[in-house]
């Protein structure tokens, strides 16, 4: 049986005479103030965020290590074979005198392989090696056909998953771990009763819009903190034109990511208003959360098809990572960004009002789950 709290006649004001309640500014103010301290005195939350900042900074040192490693070939040349090679791109390259000293080298371990004339086939020169050659320096001296592009954003396959995965989990993970937050936050203080004093002072949509405004923030600032790692990083590397290649579609995430995010976290909070207890919360978000786990998989397994991009960049749930991303690859109109920021923005204001209404009306039950029906109708079971 669903209970109902009765909210006292003089709801929104403080009880105690003489005393004005705040105004709603200042109480959104205040609520907003009171989540963001609460996050950032969790030891568990500084200690989950400095670990994922070193994770991104190191996988960005690393990888561009890797590149960097994999890109270049330690090879020996012997006599006329350095003219056929000296245009070749990432080739650190030794002469050598005669086959038996590049021989010496490759034994040494100080060459990956050597490279010496021989005019028997089309290449004009003949790769040594010890026991493998290495697959990126038989690539770099194949015989290609000149290959025209009619269309091309000259992002390889690797980077496009890259940049696809960055932008769909970075997202995927700040919006599940603050909307956790928000849900565990909403039922705690309907488990508490705390709620009840709350609302005695101040609006339930003002308490709603402090706490989505106060992880709002939270989450930004975690994002700005990922992409100064990003750019340390790529700095340290010395990758520049990756860095000059993400400028653009990073501004434009950031844009997408705080209407995007405050669309999820209002629903987060919505679901969490139907229970009264901590272990219902999983199976009440769960609809939510699943909002935000099928755009980053879709992200990875259909970064490659244009068509499904396009969709999603105009779809509200996948719009902040979707459309970021063909900003990116250089595939979108400079007037689709305005129009699928336009979408997210009318779709938010949409899913706020929404959830404040199920918000406000299931605040105050306790008991048994309020069904999704009479949150927003207003009545009870």
């Amino acid at each position: 049986m669903t209970g109902i709290i009765t909210r006292p006649a003089d709801a929104g004001h403080d009880p105690r005479p003489g005393t004005p309640a705040p105004s709603d500014t200042t109480a959104v103010w205040l609520v907003t103030e009171r989540e963001i301290l609460a996050r950032l005195r969790s030891k568990p939350f500084l200690i989950s965020t400095a670990v994922l900042l070193i994770v991104v900074l190191g996988f960005m040192i690393v990888s561009g290590v890797l590149s960097d490693r994999q890109s270049t070939s330690q090879v020996a040349v012997v006599g006329s074979a350095a003219d056929r090679v000296a245009s070749v791109p990432g080739l650190d390259i030794t002469r050598v005198d005669d086959r038996a000293a590049a021989v010496r080298l490759i034994n040494a371990g100080t060459v990956d392989a050597a490279i010496v004339p021989d005019g028997s086939n089309p290449t004009g020169v003949k790769i040594i090696a010890a026991e493998s050659a290495p697959s990126s320096l038989v690539q770099q001296l194949s015989v290609r056909p000149p290959v025209e592009l009619l269309q091309s954003n000259g992002v390889s396959d690797s980077l496009r998953y890259c940049a696809a995965l960055g932008f769909g989990l970075v997202f995927f993970i700040s919006a599940v771990t603050f909307g956790g937050t928000i849900a565990q936050s909403v039922v705690e203080e309907k488990q508490t009763r705390i709620v009840e004093i709350l609302l005695s002072t101040i609006a339930a949509p003002v308490l709603l819009t402090g706490k989505i405004l106060g992880n709002s923030v939270l989450a930004f600032g975690q994002v700005v903190l990922l992409g100064a790692c990003a750019v340390v990083g790529t700095t340290i590397t010395g990758d520049g034109e990756l860095l000059g290649a993400l400028g653009a579609p990073i501004a434009w995430f950031v844009i997408f990511f705080v209407l995007g995010f405050i669309l999820l976290a209002s629903l987060y909070a919505a679901a969490a208003s139907l229970v009264s207890r901590q272990e219902d919360v999983q199976a009440t978000v769960t609809p939510v959360t699943m909002l935000v786990m099928i755009p980053y998989f879709l992200m990875i397994f259909l970064n490659g098809n244009p068509l499904a991009m396009t969709i999603m960049s105009y779809v509200p749930f996948s719009a902040a990572v979707a459309m970021p991303f063909r900003i990116f690859l250089s595939d979108a109109s400079w007037w689709e960004p305005l129009l699928s920021l336009l979408v997210l923005l009318l779709s938010t204001a949409a899913v706020i009002l929404l959830a404040a209404r199920i918000y406000r009306n299931a605040l105050l039950r306790t008991g048994a789950r309020v069904s999704l029906r009479d949150a927003l109708r207003g009545t009870d079971s």
